[in-house]
């Protein structure tokens, strides 16, 4: 049960934050993990390695629920990369597996929000290659506690196509809350998007930070790589609804 804090009227109000002041935005730096770095978009640099790793997925099925792509020619790719390289918001950084020291990924910074001290991941394209491995959870991680550990940020944000189910279960996978569904919130590649949102606070943090770190952890992993604990039975019992007043 939340507190209870009342105005003198006598009107139910939030809690009380007297000490907070805006945060940093997010800053232009890499983040370093142990199967992967994060490192701020350079067209030049990542360019024809995403071109590459994306063309992976022939028939183009990560990018349905995507706002861009897809990239039939690496031109395109790099005209859009180019666009984005001096935006702050979104800020867009590549995935970069240590194992093969080439990008196979976008993630980015977006919608920040400094004085309240809310940002939201988004925009994350993984190339086949990618997906579902260690380096694209850790990659996910390092996002999160650049934003609340190094940023003291309150709130960090998932949304997604409500239909995307893989979308969904990754959310709940890394330990956001689902929160509701926003009928027709906008309009992508001429049809509607019903917007699913999920979000983890500063309060949630702790424990979501721990369960990912013992996940992440070199003893979790066997010989092959294959993991001894999953993701999901560490993160489970911290995804069920909040308490509301």
């Amino acid at each position: 049960m939340m507190q209870d804090h009342r105005d003198p009227f006598g009107q139910p109000i939030g809690v009380p934050l007297p000490d907070w002041v805006p945060r940093p935005r997010p800053p232009r730096t890499a983040m370093e993990g142990r199967f992967c770095r994060v490192e701020p978009i350079d067209p030049a640099r990542h360019a024809a390695d995403l071109f590459a790793a994306f063309a992976e997925d022939g028939p183009g099925r990560m990018w349905t629920y995507m706002a861009y792509g897809p990239f039939p020619t690496l031109a395109e790719l790099r005209a859009w990369l180019d666009a984005r390289f001096e935006i702050d918001d979104p800020l867009s950084f590549a995935i970069v597996p240590r194992a093969s020291g080439r990008a196979a990924g976008i993630a980015t910074f977006m919608r920040v929000d400094p004085p309240a001290g809310v940002v939201e991941v988004g925009n994350i394209a993984f190339a086949p290659k990618l997906q579902r491995t260690a380096a694209a959870t850790e990659a996910m991680y390092l996002m999160m506690r650049r934003a609340f550990v190094e940023l003291g940020y309150r709130r960090y944000e998932w949304k997604c196509d409500a239909l995307n189910a893989a979308s969904r279960a990754a959310a709940r996978r890394l330990g956001f809350r689902y929160e509701g569904t926003f009928s027709q919130a906008t309009i992508y590649k001429g049809r509607n998007r019903d917007t699913a949102w999920f979000s983890i606070t500063d309060g949630e943090w702790p424990a979501v930070g721990a369960a990912l770190e013992r996940w992440l952890d070199p003893g979790n992993f066997d010989a092959q790589g294959r993991q001894r604990e999953s993701l999901s039975g560490l993160t489970g019992p911290l995804a069920g609804p909040r308490q509301t007043p």
